[in-house]
Formats: C-alpha cells, sequence, structure tokens
C-alpha cells in the first residue's frame, strides 16, 4: 500500500508507473523477437515443414527411400544414355578405341546381365516371439539373433570363393564398389535399406558354390546359430535351374578408392 495525493491510500491491483513503463517497452520487445524468430524459420524452412513427421515403420521408409534411389537410377539412365548418343556422333580413332576397352570390361565390372544355373540364400531374424523374450529375461544376446551385415558379407565371399559369376542381393546386382551396411533394423543395400529376409542368389556351378559355403567358417557360425533353438535365426539353401542377375544399373563414381599395391 502507497499513500496517494489525497493521503488515500493506493489500490493494491493498480499498476505503478514503473510496471505501467515495463510493460510499454517489453511488449514491442516481444513482438519483434517474435517476429524475427518467424522470418528465421521461414527461411530455413524454405516452405517446407521443420519438423516433420517421423517414419512410424521400416515399410513406409523402405518405401520412401526406394522411390528416391529409382528416380535417382533413371535420371543416370537418361544421362547416360545422352553421353552415349554424343559419343557415337564423335568420329575419332582413339575414342572407338575407348569405346571398345569399356564394352570388353562391362561383363566383368558386372555392368552387362547374366543367367544360369546357380544357388539361392535366405536370411532372416529369428522369430518375434524369442527375440522379445531374449529383450525381456536378458538370458541371451539380442544380436545373435538378428542378420548382421558380416552375415550376408559372409554368403557373398564364400559365393565368389565358389566362382560364381554373378551374385545379387534382394535383386539388385553386387559389384566391387558395392556397399553393404547395417541401419537400424535393416540393411543398406546400395544407399537403399532393405528388411529381412535378405535373398542372396549366385549364377555359377551349384556344387561348386555351396562346397564353398560348406568351407567357409564365417558361414558354419551362422549356420550353428541357426540350427539352435534358442536362436533360430533364418538359413534356407535351395538349388536353382536358373538364376538371373541383372546388370548393374546404379552410380558408377568412386569418391575414394587406391589401386591395391
Amino acid at each position: 500500500m502507497s499513500e496517494n495525493e489525497e493521503g488515500g491510500q493506493q489500490p493494491a491491483d493498480e499498476p505503478t508507473g514503473r510496471r505501467r513503463g515495463v510493460w510499454r517497452i517489453g511488449t514491442p520487445l516481444v513482438v519483434a523477437v517474435s517476429g524475427a524468430l518467424f522470418a528465421v524459420s521461414a527461411a530455413d524452412s524454405e516452405g517446407t515443414d521443420l519438423r516433420p513427421g517421423r517414419y512410424t515403420d521400416l515399410a513406409s521408409l523402405v518405401a520412401a527411400e526406394a522411390d528416391g534411389y529409382a528416380q535417382l537410377t533413371d535420371r543416370v539412365a537418361t544421362l547416360k544414355q545422352e553421353v552415349d548418343s554424343l559419343t557415337d556422333e564423335v568420329d575419332d580413332a582413339q575414342v572407338r578405341r575407348f569405346q571398345r576397352e569399356i564394352e570388353d570390361l562391362k561383363d566383368p565390372a558386372g555392368l552387362e546381365p547374366r543367367a544360369g544355373p546357380g544357388i539361392s540364400v535366405a536370411l532372416s531374424d529369428a522369430p518375434d516371439d524369442l527375440i522379445e523374450q531374449a529383450a525381456a529375461d536378458d538370458t541371451l544376446d539380442p544380436n545373435l539373433l538378428v542378420v548382421h551385415q558380416q552375415d550376408i558379407q559372409a554368403v557373398v565371399n564364400a559365393m565368389w570363393a565358389g566362382g560364381a559369376s554373378a551374385v545379387t542381393i534382394q535383386g539388385q546386382r553386387v559389384i566391387s564398389t558395392t556397399g553393404i551396411k547395417c541401419e537400424g533394423s535393416a540393411v543398406q543395400l546400395q544407399g537403399v535399406p532393405y528388411p529381412q529376409p535378405y535373398r542372396i542368389k549366385a549364377v555359377g556351378d551349384p556344387a561348386t558354390i555351396v562346397a564353398a559355403l560348406d568351407a567357409a567358417p564365417a558361414v558354419n557360425g551362422y549356420r550353428a546359430d541357426a540350427a539352435d533353438p534358442a536362436v533360430q535365426v533364418g538359413w534356407d539353401l535351395a538349388v536353382e535351374d536358373r538364376v538371373e542377375a541383372p546388370a548393374y544399373a546404379g552410380l558408377l563414381d568412386v569418391s575414394y578408392a587406391e589401386p591395391l599395391k
């Protein structure tokens, strides 16, 4: 309470001069700062949502990534056709020699389709109930119950060792620059995530490839886990009368590479 000019008391709910002054200055300042933040947000978002909704399931993520990859692949194919067309118009002996060398290297580089007898291998995670049980009672390492990139790599390497002329994973041609890595609960192949089961196919003599798989220690370790009732990761091998391996159609640029010495 305070005395007014007539000796009375000032009501408690009436703002003082200091309070009125603070609001006169503070309100425009808050408005100005808010306007600045809106302007910065608009500039950063460039018309898009700054907080886009997250993918709620793996299928949506895989579909979105696959669509983006397909669009880039189509763009690469279109540009390649333009380059080939322009190259054909060049009447130069050196260019023709380089073109012949390129044609000779296309097949071993995986840029030509292959087909013939072979085998297929399917790798899959353990049943969901086992994974949930392992997470609940902490009796088993959950990492043993899922397929990892090293499991896929072990199968692919054994296939190459068995003389396979072409290998595919999820229908995608594997070449020397193909990268395989874990991406959450999926495996990323050439920039695109794929969910399990992982189907690996090889073109070549089935007996030789199977013998190479049987001789690979890493593959045998995985197969032992597949036979273990406490783990039960999936393993399925089948001999195929005809395996088709499409030509690799992705990007061929190598950003970081050094020749082997």
